[in-house]
């Protein structure tokens, strides 16, 4: 079958220290400290076979490019990767996927029926691997799992025909049925692992809001756009994006954003306490990725706001140093969490039930779907083509 592979040449920059959890020449925790001259290949590569009686194989029928698979072939001026976190090399690609289950071993249980998992049966993936059994899973934390594996960056993915996953990681879709049907069942399907990492941010680690409360989003890429809808369900009076594209902006305002602000041209501060009639936000949500960029400006609307006990959750991932002013986070009551993964607290079912209820339909971020062998062409053309908000592969 194809898949489409990503290969790097190990080559640690002079002040990396090394991880007691890195394989040399294979696998590190800190991908852009080590991986130089990121390749993308279209190879052919075994079908999956099941090993284990808990096992399932999926056709892949959807898999979306995320942020991260972009982060993972651009490179800074020496060459080396941008994406600062886990990587295993070579893997193939794709993390955000939904298919159909072709075969089951036979202790593969569905959640939802908690019996086998049925052959034909549509489902989506958690990405992160966690292992159940280390310290921080057994505290309720498998996002922060200490064995941690992940799908599509260094065991395989979803940019191929098929894959094969443990059932405890894969989650039933019957209930979007509902709602979606045909190849758009799929593409919905795909979008429950970005969703549900945006619940975890502003709902779990961000602590969530009360009906009522207001809500400024910084970045508009999938995950941002996410917390848009999230929060609107939620009961947010009023979710303010802040996000420099005017596709964005507006597929924001169709999942329930009551204000954008493109912060090239306006002034955020100003008008985050101009729509807010002074009073500020709740949450925060740091969706950019470019926290020394935006940083400041965050600080102001904290400091001049009428809000105190602020909560500033960091989603997007960036290794730059943050240049945080201590004293108004304490004068301001504010605090500053961090939110990786989408794993456990529900997540991925509550997220699949917004979704089958109607409340909100993340198929209005999808731009472009393609093939299979245009994956390498479009996750470059992501580099720079903001236009694109999420392209989908189908098979």
């Amino acid at each position: 079958m194809k898949a489409i592979r990503l290969y790097a040449k190990w080559d640690p920059r002079n002040n990396y220290r090394h991880n007691p959890k890195d394989i040399p020449g294979k696998l590190s925790w800190t991908g852009n400290k080590v991986w130089r001259y990121p390749e993308l290949r279209v190879e052919e590569v075994p079908e999956p076979k099941i090993e284990k009686s808990t096992e399932v194989i999926i056709k892949v029928k959807a898999c979306g490019i995320c942020g991260s698979d972009v982060h993972m072939i651009q490179t800074d001026e020496e060459g080396y990767m941008l994406y600062p976190g886990l990587t295993g090399l070579p893997v193939t690609l794709g993390h955000e996927f939904s298919g159909v289950i072709v075969e089951a071993g036979p202790e593969a249980m569905n959640r939802r029926t908690n019996k086998r998992f049925e052959v034909g049966e549509p489902v989506t993936v958690e990405e992160m691997l966690w292992c159940g059994h280390c310290r921080p899973c057994v505290d309720g934390f498998p996002n922060n799992c200490e064995n941690l594996n992940e799908l599509g960056f260094n065991v395989d993915g979803a940019f191929a025909e098929y894959i094969k996953v443990e059932s405890k990681y894969v989650w039933s879709l019957r209930d979007l049925e509902k709602v979606y049907e045909g190849e758009k069942l799929f593409l919905a399907g795909s979008l429950v692992e970005p969703t549900a990492v945006a619940y975890m941010a502003v709902i779990e680690r961000g602590g969530g809001i009360r009906p009522g409360d207001n809500a400024v989003i910084l970045g508009g890429g999938p995950i941002g756009l996410a917390a848009v809808a999230i929060l609107k369900c939620a009961g947010a009076a009023k979710v303010i994006l802040s996000e420099p594209s005017e596709v964005r902006r507006n597929i924001a305002k169709e999942l329930g954003a009551d204000y954008v602000v493109d912060p090239t041209k306006e002034d955020l501060v100003e008008a985050v306490l101009t729509y807010t009639s002074g009073m500020g936000a709740k949450l925060y949500l740091e969706a950019t990725g470019v926290p020394q960029v935006v940083w400041p400006q965050l600080e102001e609307i904290i400091w001049k706001s009428k809000t105190v006990d602020t909560t500033v959750v960091i989603v997007a991932r960036s290794d730059t140093k943050i240049p945080v002013t201590g004293e108004i986070f304490q004068v301001r009551r504010a605090q500053i969490v961090g939110s990786q993964g989408h794993s456990g607290h529900g997540n991925f079912p509550r997220v699949i039930s917004l979704m089958s209820a109607g409340m909100i339909d993340m198929t209005r971020i999808i731009s472009k779907t393609i093939s299979l062998t245009e994956v390498p062409d479009y996750i470059r053309k992501l580099q720079t083509d903001k236009s694109l908000v999420k392209v989908t592969m189908v098979n």
